[in-house]
């Protein structure tokens, strides 16, 4: 099993969330890899983490044809696009952003490299561009802001001042800002804006994980799945 946080971050007070989701989805740039986890420390992303919609075969797509291979690729042909996203605590919503565009999917690394050469643009434009879609909210019991990211346009059904509760669902997974395909992004942070605000090591609580390496399931009351994984909330033992 791989460590909760690397070495040099031991000791760093985690906090402890729910999966915001329901269903099975797989981890991508988990901080169980490496930290950071997105290669930056930049815009609060130390500890950030990315679920990608999976069906019960574990496949993100249930299509694949010439487009996948040389162009892109409608978002609605993704297992994740329009899944509910669900607040991953108790909290108080401090930011909303709903109005960036749910733009075509990237598989084909001939459609990647055109991408890639407009990241600096997308960072000059500022928080929709990166993060697309996303809402903020200040979680009640650690005192910190958690971010879900690349929301699907027009989905957000909570406002700045609004109180939430574990599970509501306050949006859709999109393919909005910074996005090669339908996913969440989550990341805790010491602020609400995340172009100042640091990541801060998060934990989730009862979730179903397929690791990467054996397929085995496992139920886990509290950690980081790993990288490669597929995870599903699971109810909490009474």
């Amino acid at each position: 099993m791989a460590e909760e946080l690397p070495a040099r971050d031991r000791g760093a007070q985690e906090v402890e969330i729910s999966l915001p989701f329901t269903g099975r989805w797989l981890v991508e740039n988990s901080p169980a890899r490496r930290v950071p986890s997105h290669g930056t420390d930049l815009f609060g992303e130390r500890y950030a983490i990315d679920f990608v919609g999976v069906d019960d075969r574990h496949r993100t797509a249930g299509t694949r044809d010439w487009r996948t291979l040389l162009a892109t690729e409608p978002p609605e042909r993704f297992v994740a696009f329009g899944r509910p996203v669900l607040a991953p605590g108790d909290g108080t919503v401090v930011h909303v952003h709903d109005a960036e565009p749910d733009h075509e999917a990237r598989r084909s690394q001939l459609a990647l490299v055109p991408y890639a050469l407009g990241q600096a643009g997308r960072l000059r434009r500022g928080a929709g561009a990166v993060a697309g879609n996303h809402v903020v909210v200040h979680l009640i019991e650690s005192g910190t802001f958690v971010l879900l990211a690349h929301l699907q346009l027009d989905s957000v059904r909570v406002s700045p001042g609004q109180e939430v509760l574990d599970g509501q669902q306050i949006a859709r997974c999109g393919n909005s800002g910074n996005s090669t395909q339908p996913h969440v992004h989550l990341q805790v942070m010491d602020g609400a804006d995340p172009f100042v605000a640091r990541g801060v090591p998060m934990t989730f609580r009862h979730f179903r994980e397929w690791p990467a390496r054996t397929g085995q399931p496992q139920v886990r009351g509290r950690g980081m799945p790993g990288e490669g994984a597929v995870v599903e909330p699971v109810a909490a033992p009474r």
